[in-house]
């Protein structure tokens, strides 16, 4: 069992074979219309969220505030090794949880609504802006900072200082504006706005 569990692929695709069977027993690949869709399109939104969001709760919550109790030549473990693969991750998830939600507000049918903030829609349109600002600083400010202040990219060593507070600053604005924008997006099916 230890051996199963070692392998991360492994345990996804038997995650992925428990859904399935679950699928099956609820009846679902004979209902796979519009509406599954529209259940399917969700799902993956959620999953590409958690991945996306978790990842910046853990930057903000765990590995930020640990980085001072870590002995200097412990440090190269995080930056050179943890760091980069988390960044994939987490820049993809931001990518992944973009795509997704706004394949699902077109499939839906109020892109455009909650785009334009119209009455209806201001509550998911609201948490749509708020996600496209910050997928937009993981992308074009946070990633091309980390880049330099985890030595991916070569630059003098005030130039890597400064990338790194940039790095940082623009990750804990993303975490302020998570809170609000989980907010919108749970409020407007739920009547919280």
């Amino acid at each position: 069992m230890a051996a199963f569990f070692s392998s991360l692929n492994r345990t996804i695709l038997a995650g992925i074979v428990i859904t399935l069977v679950l699928m099956g027993v609820a009846g679902t690949f004979g209902r796979m219309d519009h509406g599954w869709g529209l259940f399917f399109m969700r799902w993956l939104h959620i999953g590409s969220g958690v991945m996306w969001i978790g990842l910046l709760w853990y930057f903000n919550f765990v590995q930020t505030p640990s980085m001072p109790q870590i002995p200097d030549e412990q440090k190269p473990a995080v930056s050179k090794v943890i760091a980069p693969r988390a960044l994939w991750w987490f820049r993809y998830g931001a990518l992944a949880t973009v795509v997704t939600g706004l394949l699902l507000a077109w499939m839906n049918g109020y892109i455009a609504q909650a785009l334009t903030l119209t009455p209806g829609a201001r509550a998911i349109g609201i948490g749509m802006w708020l996600a496209l600002i910050m997928a937009f600083n993981v992308w074009f400010i946070i990633w091309p900072n980390q880049k330099k202040a985890l030595g991916i990219v070569t630059v003098e060593p005030a130039a890597k200082a400064a990338a790194a507070k940039m790095a940082g600053m623009t990750s804990r604005i993303n975490t302020m504006l998570s809170i609000p924008m989980l907010y919108c997006m749970a409020a407007q099916s739920h009547g919280g706005f």
